[in-house]
C-alpha cells in the first residue's frame, strides 16, 4: 500500500526509520535507500539526489496502513517504547532483502488473478493514477521526487493527449472571447469589390481589377490585392 499510495521506491521504503515517520501529520521523510550490492550485500545509504531525499504526503489509506504496521511492531516492544528502527524487517529486527519483496507481490498478485509485475510497476501505476486524474505534470514529477521535470515527461508524456486538448481548447476560448470583445473586421477582399463599384461610378472602368487613374505621384495602381499584402510579415 505504501508504495502503490505514494509512488516510493523500493528501496525508500525498505529503508523508512519509525523516526522519519510523523503519522499525526499524515507526512513521512525519505532519507534512506535500502539497496543489495550484486543481489548480495545490503548497503543501507542515502537517495542519490536532493530531490530524492524530501517530504513525502500521506493519504488517509496509507496512514491507516501504517498504524496497523505500527501497532504489529508495538506489541513486540516495551510498553511506552518509542517506535525505533526499520518499519518493514524481519522480526529480529534486521532489514528485508528487495527480492523477498518482488517474491511477496507475485504471490499476493498471483492469488488474486493478476498479472506478474515488478514492484517498480507499483510507482508507475501511481504516476499513471495521478497522470489520468489530470494532476499537473509539476505536482507529478514532486511526488515522485525526480530531480527535474525531464525524466517525468520523458517516462510518463505518452499519457498526455488531453492536455493537447486541453491546450488547443484553452487558446480557443481566450480567442472566442477576444471575437466577443472585437468583432472580426470584413474580408479584405470586401473593401475591394466595394471601391471597385465607387470607381465604376466615378470613371467608368470596366477592368476586373482597379486601374482607374490616378495621380501620377500617388503609387502604385491597386492589383486586386490589398498593398500591404506585399509588407506581410511571414514569421512565426
Amino acid at each position: 500500500m505504501l508504495l502503490l499510495g505514494t509512488g516510493m521506491r523500493r528501496g525508500e521504503a525498505l529503508g523508512l526509520h519509525w523516526t522519519d515517520v510523523h503519522l499525526p501529520e499524515k507526512t513521512l521523510l525519505v532519507r534512506w535507500n535500502l539497496t543489495a550490492v550484486n543481489n548480495s550485500r545490503l548497503y543501507l545509504g542515502h537517495p542519490k539526489t536532493k530531490a530524492g531525499r524530501n517530504w513525502v504526503s500521506l493519504s488517509p489509506r496509507v496512514a491507516a496502513a501504517l498504524e496497523r504496521q505500527a501497532a504489529l511492531a508495538l506489541t513486540d516492544q516495551l510498553p511506552d517504547t518509542p517506535l525505533e528502527g526499520l518499519v518493514f524487517c524481519q522480526p529480529d529486527g534486521s532489514p528485508l532483502r528487495p527480492q523477498s519483496v518482488l517474491t511477496e507481490l507475485r504471490r499476493r498478485s498471483e492469488e488474486i488473478g493478476l498479472p506478474r509485475i515488478g514492484v517498480h510497476d507499483l510507482r508507475h501505476t501511481a504516476a499513471t493514477i495521478m497522470i489520468s486524474s489530470r494532476v499537473p505534470l509539476a505536482v507529478v514529477s514532486k511526488t515522485l521526487r525526480h530531480s527535474t521535470l525531464s525524466p517525468t515527461v520523458n517516462l510518463y508524456g505518452h499519457l498526455l493527449p488531453y492536455a493537447a486538448r486541453d491546450a488547443v481548447t484553452a487558446i480557443d476560448k481566450a480567442l472566442d472571447g477576444a471575437d466577443r470583445k472585437h468583432p472580426t473586421r470584413p474580408p479584405q477582399h470586401h473593401k475591394i469589390g466595394r471601391l471597385e463599384t465607387e470607381c465604376h461610378a466615378v470613371t467608368g472602368c470596366h477592368h476586373a481589377a482597379i486601374t482607374c487613374p490616378t495621380n501620377a505621384s500617388s503609387g502604385p495602381a491597386v492589383s486586386g490585392r490589398p498593398a500591404d499584402e506585399h509588407r506581410r510579415d511571414d514569421r512565426i
